[in-house]
């Protein structure tokens, strides 16, 4: 397995211009793993927003504007503050009025529960006042994808999905997830907990895939939002491919064409499959910036993303009083390395199975068996984390429930 060399960012200013490949590879492999002792875990947890009593009917913003009060995204209100949750959590909107909540990162398991839950409460009662609520499932079961925010990113964006299909404009208007955050590690551990991540990917995939129904159809999909996904665009939206973490991610990131193209003036709309490479070998001017090069960055939505610390994006959202379950399996995974050496030896069968499990989740035997011998491990590490002991048991109840088949529940009151 490689090592991950630990070295200091070059030292580039944000509108230092890139002039050739290797300046921007110096860049995305400086930054994109922080490495130390790996201790933090945050999450970034979307839901999608329903009229209580009719969750078909289109959102109104001047409602979802009213509810949210001096924490509305700008996106949404230019005008507002945009207040942080009371604990600290960060509210951001998604281009169909998802709602996203992200935790800072916490030091405690523990922690980052009682902090989120109690923003979550406290959204969830916002939202209540205004008829609204918080959707359980990775993907609308109601309603078609619509663009409810117009931003220049955003117009940019929905412009670029469109040449390849629906699958775009699904992702981002009718789409949630359960994203978790975890530290790199160490250098000698950081091509370890990378591998180990994607190998875990189809298999909680499959365990905590709610999205069967979209728009009011079943899809005949396990998760009908992560096949949203891998049919947005491959080359941004797929898994990252290669031995070594860092050269892997900055060739996937330079080689992905451009899905907003920043102006002063006018659209942002970029040339069609103009690719990073492709601006800084001199396809359009002025040459690209290092903050050119953060914000493509951020465009890049594969299943896991490194961001100095490593994203896990291929969980489906789960009901509001349910998210817990997932991220405290995946944490506890990841607690000790003796752990997450055993969670990749048995992941190995079905490394890389993103497309079964999102069409067949745990009915394809191969993921089902994977699953229960990898819920086990993370609910037995469970102890090794500080979440009390009533949580632990909600965790291990909810995943015990989701391999039995059970993954529907009552609608989560706050």
């Amino acid at each position: 397995m490689a090592t991950v060399e630990s070295r200091p960012p070059p030292v580039l200013a944000g509108g230092q211009v890139l002039r050739t490949m290797d300046e921007a590879l110096e860049y995305v492999h400086a930054i994109c793993f922080k490495t130390g002792p790996p201790r933090r875990v945050g999450v970034e947890l979307e839901w999608t927003v329903h009229y209580a009593d009719d969750p078909g009917r289109p959102i109104d913003p001047s409602i979802l504007r009213s509810a949210l009060g001096d924490h509305t995204p700008r996106t949404l209100d230019p005008g507002s503050p945009q207040k942080a949750l009371p604990e600290g959590d960060s509210l951001t909107l998604e281009p169909g009025g998802q709602v996203e909540l992200s935790s800072p990162p916490h030091d405690s398991l523990a922690q980052l529960h009682s902090a989120t839950a109690a923003d979550l409460s406290y959204l969830a009662d916002r939202l209540a006042r205004a008829g609204l609520r918080m959707g359980e499932h990775g993907i609308d079961p109601y309603r078609p994808p619509r663009q409810l925010l117009r931003t220049l990113r955003y117009d940019a964006m929905a412009e670029s999905f469109a040449r390849s299909g629906s699958g775009g404009l699904t992702m981002m208007c009718g789409t949630a997830a359960t994203q978790v955050c975890l530290d790199a590690g160490e250098p000698g551990q950081v091509a370890t907990r990378w591998h180990t991540l994607h190998a875990l990917g189809p298999v909680l995939l499959a365990l905590f895939a709610n999205s069967p129904r979209h728009a009011g159809s079943d899809t005949g999909w396990a998760s009908a939002r992560m096949r949203a996904w891998l049919d947005t665009d491959p080359s941004r939206t797929w898994p990252v491919a290669g031995a070594d973490p860092t050269t892997a991610w900055g060739q996937y990131a330079l080689a992905a064409p451009l899905l907003c193209l920043r102006r002063q003036r006018g659209s942002w709309h970029p040339p069609a499959g103009m690719t990073f490479a492709d601006w800084i070998a001199g396809a359009v001017r002025p040459p690209p910036t290092v903050d050119d090069l953060d914000y493509h960055l951020g465009t890049l939505f594969p299943p896991v993303r490194p961001r100095g610390y490593v994203e896990a994006r291929f969980l489906d959202a789960q009901p509001p009083g349910e998210w817990i379950a997932p991220v405290a399996v995946l944490a506890a995974l990841f607690a000790d390395a003796t752990t997450t050496e055993a969670a990749r030896e048995l992941t190995e069968p079905v490394a890389g199975a993103w497309s079964t499990a999102a069409r067949r989740g745990l009915a394809d035997a191969a993921l089902r068996s994977t699953a229960e011998a990898v819920a086990e491990l993370g609910c037995r590490s469970l102890d090794r984390t500080d979440l009390a002991p009533g949580t632990r048991e909600l965790v291990a109840e909810i995943v015990s429930r989701r391999l039995a088949g059970g993954g529907e529940r009552a609608t989560w009151k706050p």
